[in-house]
Order: structure tokens, then sequence, then C-alpha cells
């Protein structure tokens, strides 16, 4: 804007994508886009797009890592939104659609089977791992989606053994059923993540949208290859591994791409050792990129949190000793190899990050041969309240430092809470 046409007694700007002066002109007040006389109808368009599919105050209303988690997720929902429409096309064959000797009876039968065995599979799922949901959300996110394509991978070959095929279709449904409690519960997971105006709702429903558009591009690509895998097996099979792991890649690439600054016992484990190492605070970035993805077998002792008292301590005599060297609001034990916590009514978040530190040093400890020592459990137990005495205040320091979100966690703990008196001298 020019000098002479008047002086700025106003500026206004919408997010970061749009700034407005407004200027005092012949008695009036003209209003004009900072920079230039208005928008061109390119960036009309984009900021139409930007309005409908992205979350209202984006970039600055969303985490860092949103949009590259986006890309790959859109990426991800379209390979799948293909696989998915030859895996269904293969279903509606193995019921008899096209079969003149096929019954409406048998169809309806053999699709109720699948979707109720489904229905219970979802349940049982939900009820065994629901907790693990949260705080695991990529390793979760990442099972849920091979165990999709191996749901598809199942209905495309069940065709192929006419015996067998309600039983595959059957057992399809209930991976089916894991996927959707599993990829929905951890999608509200990394919601939450990238929420940073409470906008969860917001970033729910836009993230709707850009999955329905995805699907209506995958819709009609669909619309191509149907006649030509048509009574081509072959072809079919073809494609589908193409799209699968076109799939597993954009998927790998999304979780990898999340950066989450609050910890779970994965990530609190690699930041506490490498500090324990060199007195180093990795920044959530560095965690992140070192936090497995695949769910694996445990080499480690395992770690129960808010357990029971008497998963702890079962006699006067182990009470005594957990209480040794012990003046914050929780217990440590082992137990048949495993590392018990059992929290007190009163702990706090700090509390709770403790308590994990410690677990995972006894857990460490314990799973290291080279580290075994002719002493019992407790000696390690106690050793753990002298390494945090000395460690856990600058520790805890650094990682606020370094970025980390200390206010909350996603500890997978228990609900168990208890109140022992202290040991008297």
């Amino acid at each position: 804007m020019e000098e002479d046409a008047g002086s700025v007694v106003a500026t206004e700007r919408y997010g970061s994508g749009e700034s407005w002066k407004y200027s005092v002109k012949d008695g009036g007040m003209e209003r004009r886009r900072d920079g230039g006389e208005g928008g061109s109808a390119g960036n009309s368009i984009v900021g139409f797009f930007k309005s409908v599919f992205l979350p209202q105050g984006y970039p600055e209303s969303v985490s860092d890592d949103y949009l590259q988690y986006q890309f790959w997720d859109t990426v991800q929902a379209f390979s799948s939104s293909l696989s998915g429409t030859l895996a269904t096309q293969a279903s509606l064959k193995g019921v008899g659609v096209g079969n003149q000797e096929a019954t409406v009876a048998a169809a309806t039968v053999t699709w109720l089977l699948r979707d109720g065995t489904g229905m219970l599979g979802k349940i049982l799922f939900a009820w065994r791992k629901g907790s693990k949901l949260d705080s695991e959300a990529k390793k979760w996110r990442l099972f849920a989606d091979v165990l999709n394509d191996i749901a598809m991978f199942m209905e495309i070959l069940a065709p192929h053994f006419p015996a067998c095929f309600t039983l595959i279709v059957c057992t399809a449904g209930i991976f089916k059923s894991l996927v959707g409690v599993a990829g929905g519960a951890t999608r509200a997971a990394l919601t939450v993540h990238q929420a940073r105006r409470d906008n969860m709702a917001d970033i729910s429903a836009k993230d709707g949208s850009q999955e329905t558009l995805v699907n209506l591009a995958g819709l009609l690509v669909s619309l191509m290859l149907i006649p030509l895998v048509t009574d081509n097996p072959a072809l079919t099979l073809g494609l589908f591994f193409l799209f699968t792991v076109l799939h597993l890649f954009a998927n790998y690439k999304a979780v990898r791409s999340v950066v989450m600054e609050t910890f779970n016992e994965a990530r609190l484990s690699i930041v506490l050792q490498r500090y324990l190492r060199d007195k180093r605070v990795l920044s959530p970035l560095e965690a992140n990129q070192r936090e497995p993805v695949f769910l694996q077998f445990r080499t480690a002792a395992s770690i129960k949190l808010g357990v029971r008292l008497q998963d702890v301590v079962q006699s006067p005599e182990e009470l005594n000793l957990a209480l040794k060297d012990n003046s914050s609001p929780f217990l440590l034990g082992v137990r048949n190899g495993c590392v018990c916590v059992c929290l007190g009514a009163e702990a706090s978040v700090r509390d709770e990050i403790r308590a994990m530190c410690q677990a995972v040093w006894l857990s460490n400890t314990l799973s290291c041969p080279t580290s075994r020592k002719p002493q019992s459990f407790w000696e390690i137990v106690h050793e753990s309240h002298k390494l945090m005495d000395a460690n856990f205040d600058s520790f805890l320091k650094g990682v606020e430092a370094a970025g980390w979100d200390v206010k909350r966690t996603l500890l997978d703990w228990d609900e168990w809470r208890v109140e022992w008196k202290t040991k008297r001298s």
C-alpha cells in the first residue's frame, strides 16, 4: 500500500495465512491485504480447500508433525481403499453373487456369521487391550493396518477354498473388528496429541473430510479396475500385493512422523538410559525416532504399574524391606521376574514418572546377564532408590528443558491405590 493512501490505524490477521491493514482515506476507512491489492484466484482456491479440509487456525492450531502425518495417512487410506475393493469383490463372489446355484439364505447366513464373530472379537479385544491403546498408540496403529491387510488377503483367497469359505471369512471378520477398535482408538489418541487448542472435534471432523475425499478418489479408480480384475485372479493378487506394499510403507512413515512430547514406557526408557549413560537428555524428536513402532517380544523384565499391595509384598518383613530407603509414595518389588509398582493414593505425576524410572532401571538390570550379582531382589530395589535420589531431580529438570511435557503421561497405570503405614524407627 502506498504511503499517501492514508495512515494505518489498525491491522488484523487470520491465523498466519492472511494479514490486513485499515487506513484512513477520504474521511473513511479502507481495508487492504497486507503486501498487495488482494488475493489471486489461486490463493482463493487454496484458501477454500484449506478451510474445508484443514482444522481452523492451521498450522498454529495443530502439532508440528500434523501435515507429514496426514500426507502419509492419505496415501495409506487411498491404497487401502483399492485393496478393499479387490477384497469385497472376492467376498461377493464367494457368497454366490453371479452364481445361479447359490441361494440367498446361504449367502445371508455366511454374512451374518462373519458380522457376528466380528462383534464378539471387537468386545474381547477392547476388554483385553483397551488400556494399552493410549500408551502404545503407534504400535497398535501399525498393528491394525498390518492386520487389515491380512484380513483382506484372506478374503481374496477365500473363494478358492469353497469348503473353508465360511471359516476364512469369519476369521477375516474377527481381524477386521480388531482393526476397527485399534485403528479408531489410536486415531483418537493421535488426535489428542495433534490438538493444540483443545480442538480435537475439529481435527477429527476434518480428518473425516480428508478420508471421504480419498475414498471418493479410490472409488473412481476402483471403477476402472473392476473390469480388468474380474475373472483374473493373477492380476487381482498382483495389484493387491502392490497396494499392500504401498499401504504398509505409508503407514510406517506415518507413525514414524509422529513426535509425541509425553512419556510412555518406551520413550521414558530411551531417554533415561541415555541420561544415565552420558548425562544427555534426548529431545522428543530424537526419542521418537528411536522408539520401536512394531509390537515385539519383550527382552526386558515386564513392568506392572498400579498393582495391589500383595503383588509387591506378602509379609510384614517384605513391607519393611520395601519401605527401606524409600520416602516416595510408591513401593517397588520383584515378583516372578516381573517388576511391580504399588502406587500411593497421594502420588503425583512427578511421583509416577520417578516410579517408572526406577522400574525401567530395575527391569533392565534384571534382564542384563552381566549385571547379575549375588544379592537379593530387595538389595537391587534399594539401589534403585539411591540411584534416583542422586539423579532424578536433575533428570526431570533436563527433560522439561528439552521440551517434554511432564504434566501428564501415557504410562499404563492400573487403578489400584494403596495407603500404608510408614515403618517406625
